[in-house]
């Protein structure tokens, strides 16, 4: 009886994993660990929507004494056309990664992951009279992005310091 209950489980992960297979092979655009695209994107009163509670989620206006969600802005001596067009290289230069909206003072784009195709959703804006570029990056589905949103934040930083 064990033996039977074991071979069962064994087939239903194996049936669980080839389905999980081929809707990957076979999708061309989003997948079922797209998630929707959240509809509060975008730049309210000149800030980026706040983080949600999940630590999934990287912000540059978000409190600095919450350090599971602060990063710090990306400083950029320039105009805001320099600064977004040097956000829209870098963004552009990453891996999977597409710009959806660009506008004057905000960039918007999607970046997948590369296995199971999750979407981040990753937003820019450019503080003038500070000199700063204020970024956001956080998952659309889970809770937990084991530090993917920090790392890609950082990896952009470094190529608009350049």
């Amino acid at each position: 009886m064990l033996k039977r209950v074991l071979a069962a489980a064994v087939l239903l992960v194996i049936g669980v994993a080839a389905g999980l297979a081929l809707h990957l092979a076979i999708s061309t655009g989003d997948t079922m660990f797209s998630g929707k695209r959240p509809d509060y994107l975008g730049l309210t009163d000149g800030k980026l929507p706040r983080c949600k509670r999940s630590p999934n989620c990287v912000s540059s206006q978000a409190d600095p004494s919450d350090t599971g969600h602060y990063i710090a802005p990306i400083p950029f001596k320039g105009s805001t056309v320099d600064a977004m067009a040097a956000v829209r290289k870098a963004i552009e230069a990453m891996e999977r990664s597409t710009v959806l909206r660009h506008e004057p003072n905000y960039l918007y784009a999607e970046v997948r992951s590369k296995l199971m195709g999750f979407v981040d959703d990753v937003e820019f804006t450019h503080d003038d009279k500070a000199g700063l570029i204020h970024v956001r990056s956080a998952s659309r589905l889970g809770r937990k992005d084991f530090g993917v949103n920090r790392a890609r934040v950082e990896a952009l930083r470094a190529r608009i310091e350049k």
